[in-house]
């Protein structure tokens, strides 16, 4: 079906494009921005006035839950949180269960999501058989099957010679690493080491716990030549480390979840097993460092750091919670808060949600709006005011630390290759 979008402000990001036209789609792509041919025929005209009309966003952190956890979440229903969102396009990590090591089990969960004609998956291969750290997978098989880089999800490589070996293989043949930068031993905690952490009687894991295994990433970087993508920074030591890296030239980029961008260790409160996340929440000047890097470019990409979680492993005592929260329906109203209360504005906002990660992705024609892409765009009420009720999330995971928040901002169309498949 051909579809017309009028009336709406279109932003994008990628190009600068930023004014109120129409979008024409035919065939599963974008026809044509603002000068819409005269013989063109829509099936169906989409009316965004008062609306944003943007690229899809595109994630890089959603665990779907399957294979392994279908308890917790299923392909299905994480797929109509993410579209839900506006999100078009996410990466999923390896941590699964049985784990991302085997190409067969890459074509299988991508089939499993052509199916559902959803949002686009791109997985993440494990970087070691297992993820148990000590074998490295077959990366140019799994790049076959479809992988998009290789990782070891929240499992902290212990070995520094076999991280090498990976990074050294990695480079060889052009595979990007995400390594999350997590020492194996400081990191164990369950709350960020400070005066509320010690208060509450919870094990601390010290912002040394990033920056050791961040140091050593870039040490490796520097002699293996590598291309690494950091996931979800969590300190201002950090920041600054990433910071110096960037200035050297090394080929390193990073991300940031929604909730180290908005939260601090103070909203544990009474040991709030919702705000048990992995990384831990950190103080402010973390987060106020976080929000400045993000704003400033050290930091690429916001993400959502969506963990479906049951409600039967948060009722436990904080320390013996499932770390996680749901967070798909919740990207894009919390980057259009960080865009304006810290000033970076609506457009990089926008950017670090659709563009940015894109880019990291490295598949051509999603993240933007331009002739001849693909159609792959969310239109939302920037100024649509809602509570976030965790029972009418779509995710089977309910849990999130921003339950009750009032925000602003919703989809109102999800369109994936020229389909609506998701409509409020």
């Amino acid at each position: 079906m051909n579809i017309l979008i009028t009336n709406g402000r279109v932003v994008d990001p990628a190009s600068g494009f930023d004014k109120k036209a129409s979008i024409a789609i035919a065939n599963g792509a974008i026809a044509a921005i603002d000068d819409i041919p005269g013989d063109f025929k829509a099936g169906r005209t989409i009316d965004a006035s008062g609306c944003v009309v943007a690229p899809g966003l595109v994630d890089l952190a959603a665990r779907l839950r399957e294979p392994g956890y279908e308890h917790e979440g299923m392909l299905d229903s994480e797929m109509a949180a993410a579209v839900a969102g506006g999100v078009t396009s996410l990466v999923c990590p390896p941590d699964t269960d049985p784990v991302l090591d085997e190409p067969g089990l890459i074509e299988m969960l991508r089939f499993r999501a052509e199916k559902l004609k959803g949002a686009r998956l791109f997985p993440l291969g494990a970087l070691t058989r297992g993820l148990a750290g000590d074998v490295l997978t077959e990366m140019a098989a799994l790049t076959e099957a479809g992988c998009i880089g290789f990782s070891q999800a929240d499992v902290a490589l212990a070995d520094t010679q076999v991280l090498q070996r990976a990074l050294l293989y990695a480079s060889t043949f052009g595979h990007t690493v995400w390594l999350r930068p997590q020492d194996r031993d400081l990191g164990k905690g369950v709350a960020a080491s400070g005066p509320l952490a010690t208060r509450l009687g919870l094990a601390g894991v010290p912002v040394a716990a990033e920056t050791i295994a961040l140091f050593t990433i870039i040490e490796l970087m520097k002699s293996t030549g590598a291309r690494v993508h950091v996931c979800r920074l969590s300190s201002a030591a950090g920041v600054q480390l990433v910071r110096e890296a960037k200035a050297a030239g090394l080929p390193l980029s990073v991300d940031v979840s929604i909730n180290s961008l908005h939260l601090t260790d103070v909203d544990i409160g009474f040991f709030d097993s919702k705000a048990r996340l992995n990384p831990p929440l950190r103080q402010q000047r973390d987060r106020d460092a976080l929000s400045a890097a993000l704003a400033d470019g050290t930091i690429d990409a916001l993400v959502s750091d969506h963990t479906p979680v049951e409600a039967d492993a948060k009722t436990l005592p904080f320390a013996e919670s499932e770390a996680g929260a749901t967070g798909l329906e919740l990207l894009l109203p919390l980057a259009l808060q960080w865009g304006e209360r810290s000033g970076a504005g609506l457009r990089r906002a926008l950017e670090v949600v659709t563009s940015a990660p894109a880019r990291l992705i490295g598949k051509a024609g999603i993240g933007q709006l331009a002739a001849g892409g693909k159609a792959d765009l969310c239109v939302f009420d920037a100024d649509h005011e809602w509570q976030v009720q965790p029972e009418a999330l779509r995710s089977q995971g309910k849990s999130t630390p921003f339950a009750g928040y009032a925000l602003r901002g919703r989809a109102r169309f999800t369109l994936v290759g020229g389909r609506v498949v998701h409509e409020a």
